[in-house]
């Protein structure tokens, strides 16, 4: 795994955001590979926030914040490392269910805010399915 991405799950990089595309969801996966770190079946960025947030819209189309609070009500299972993960719709809908692209952040810990935020760094991670839900996961930093 990429040190960028490693940092990131691990909470140490808060100011940054994680974005995953899909080969097949941009039109350049080479691209962006060049930014970034190629995985299995596509590429993960990290990358400063604001300057994330602005690639996300820019090759998807969509505002992440759009996209966030679209998928903040439909819990799913987001990979660990962030690469795909588990739609919600699978075990309700036939078709194909592989992650198109996922956008990420950490928030740093938070007391005041109790429970998991009491706890640590959470990972708050946001999916796009190929059959067209969006779904959310949230989890401690360095936790799975």
């Amino acid at each position: 795994m990429d040190s960028d991405r490693a940092a990131f799950l691990a909470g140490d990089r808060v100011e940054d955001v994680l974005l995953y595309f899909a080969a097949d969801a941009v039109s350049d996966a080479d691209a962006l590979a060049a930014r970034g770190e190629r995985v299995d079946g596509g590429v993960v960025l990290v990358i400063d926030g604001e300057r994330g947030r602005s690639a996300f819209g820019r090759a998807v189309g969509v505002d992440p914040m759009a996209f966030a609070r679209r998928g903040m009500d439909t819990e799913g299972e987001v990979a660990p490392d962030c690469t795909g993960g588990r739609c919600p719709a699978a075990d309700e809908a036939d078709g194909d269910h592989a992650v198109r692209f996922i956008f990420a952040f950490a928030e740093a810990k938070n007391e005041e805010a109790g429970g998991l935020y009491a706890e640590g760094d959470v990972i708050h991670a946001y999916a796009q399915c190929a059959c067209g839900e969006a779904y959310s996961d949230k989890w401690l930093a360095g936790q799975r």
